[in-house]
């Protein structure tokens, strides 16, 4: 049997790093934490680098994950497997909110949704999945990008559509509120993609850490926020408990 291959095995250290709180680290950094030497470790980020695994950072010149690692990563887990792990729990949380129910990874700048549970009056609906959301103007999208600074990058190079007059097409408004979304662990689109509709969401991660997808609710405003347009903190905990279980499902939380 083949021994390991050290190069390789080195190259993961490095991205698990980079993987971290830190986010962002110098050729000096990763090699005192790693007990490598400085031209061992500069020539794998280079090699990193030049397949997109890695990106420098020009103001500093440190090192961070690279777009093309998202795209491997997000692929991982997909969205049938996803689904599958998320039927009961998703069934579950349309019968405490009493809200149409959807699940959905991130695709070229869109959400897909991958399940979509009705909302639990009898009332006419129609089916969502396969339907593809914008990401800066749905839950489901804020959810996903707060967690992604990659995907998010992309999506800010161009334009942002204004689906209605509460629609954040602001650069500079998206970012605030996907900040205000990761710190506080969910995400609400308040009629940005369909006036009079509110919608609440949270991601979901997989045993890596890496999020692989949000599930959330959707109503109408007066259903979903108190009279000043604040989310019900009752819906919200419906929500991120839901995103917690399927995680926990999914190996995320070893508990």
């Amino acid at each position: 049997m083949p021994g390991l291959i050290q190069s390789v095995e080195r190259a993961a250290a490095i991205l698990r790093l980079l993987a971290g709180p830190s986010r962002r680290m110098g050729v000096a950094e990763l090699a005192a934490t790693l007990g490598m030497p400085k031209p061992t470790v500069h020539g794998i980020l280079r090699t990193l680098q030049h397949v997109g695994f890695v990106e420098q950072h020009e103001p500093t010149g440190k090192y961070q994950l690279g777009a093309a690692l998202f795209h491997i990563g997000s692929s991982y887990l997909d969205g049938n497997e996803l689904r599958t792990r998320a039927l009961n729990w998703s069934d579950s949380l349309a019968g405490r909110s009493r809200e149409s129910v959807r699940i959905g990874t991130l695709h070229e700048g869109n959400v897909l949704v991958v399940h979509h549970v009705f909302r639990p009056d009898n009332s006419r609906q129609a089916l969502e999945v396969g339907a593809l959301l914008p990401a800066h103007a749905s839950a489901l999208g804020k959810a996903l990008l707060a967690a992604n600074s990659y995907a998010t990058d992309e999506l800010l190079a161009g334009e942002l559509t204004g689906y209605t007059a509460a629609t954040l097409t602001e650069p500079a408004a998206l970012r605030a509120d996907l900040e205000a979304t990761a710190s506080r662990g969910w995400a609400a689109d308040l009629e940005e993609l369909v006036e009079g509709e509110v919608s609440l969401a949270a991601a979901i991660r997989d045993r890596s850490g890496l999020v692989v997808g949000a599930i959330g609710i959707s109503g109408p405003v007066e259903r979903l926020c108190d009279a000043e347009r604040v989310p019900l903190a009752e819906q919200v905990s419906y929500v991120r408990e839901a995103a917690r279980a399927i995680s926990r499902e999914l190996g995320a939380i070893p508990w």
